[in-house]
């Protein structure tokens, strides 16, 4: 029997290599919206962070995912990535 792949990704705040359902996605869309893609299946561009808090507080401080979707991410989308966790 085959074994099913397990799609990797990068989280950009830890350059750590997890599996794609270990990681959040946040994304830019093309209209401009900011959005926490819970089905990682939100068109635009996006980027990942592990499911952690650190990594999250790290995130907001060094502006990580504002170079990385080269917009400027709301208050309100860190607080939803907060929320996912607890």
């Amino acid at each position: 029997m085959k074994t099913k792949k397990i799609p990797m990704r990068s989280c950009v705040v830890t350059k750590e290599k997890c599996a794609k359902g270990d990681l959040v996605r946040v994304v830019r869309t093309p209209d401009g919206q900011v959005l926490v893609d819970t089905t990682g299946k939100l068109n635009g561009r996006g980027a990942y962070l592990k499911k952690d808090l650190t990594v999250f507080d790290k995130a907001k401080k060094s502006k990580v995912l504002d170079r990385i979707l080269e917009t400027s991410v709301p208050e309100e989308i860190y607080n939803d990535l907060n929320e996912l966790i607890k």
